[in-house]
């Protein structure tokens, strides 16, 4: 071989080499989700029981309200060295009777996520301003009155 071919190749080569470097990185979080299972849960038919051997256990439940679970799933993808971002995003939310027996089981996706972008470095609060000096001097004199503290 003669040496432009050589040096060619090399530059061929280092050049593949850069470019798989700038891939994007996809990284699955959370639930991962099976098509086939998530339409297998199926309204007036399945109960905690079954939902659960059918998807395993939720990535949390509600608190409050009606007894629901959900399942989410992200799916981040990034260049090297910049911050991740979301690709594909969906939330499975399967709602109980008091019963235990499913209601009904929605997926949202993407059209369902917000995006906050906060307001500088501060965080706004409700309630009234007070100045360095009201909250230096405002406990004087309520400390020791009858009936506050003990």
């Amino acid at each position: 071989m003669n040496r432009s071919k050589i040096l060619g190749l090399a530059v061929i080569g280092a050049a593949a080499i850069a470019t798989s470097g700038c891939a994007a990185i996809r990284e699955p979080r959370g639930y991962i989700v099976d098509a086939t299972l998530l339409q297998s849960v199926q309204p007036r038919i399945d109960n905690e029981r079954s939902v659960t051997g059918t998807l395993g256990r939720p990535t949390f439940e509600s608190q409050y309200g009606e007894k629901t679970w959900y399942y989410v799933s992200s799916t981040t993808g990034r260049k090297p060295f910049v911050r991740p971002r979301i690709r594909e995003h969906s939330v499975l939310a399967v709602k109980f009777d008091a019963a235990g027996n499913v209601v009904s089981a929605e997926q949202t996706g993407m059209d369902e996520v917000v995006f906050l972008s906060p307001d500088g470095n501060e965080t706004p609060t409700l309630g009234r301003e007070r100045s360095f000096l009201e909250d230096l001097f405002g406990n004087i004199g309520a400390v020791g009155q009858p009936g506050i503290g003990g």
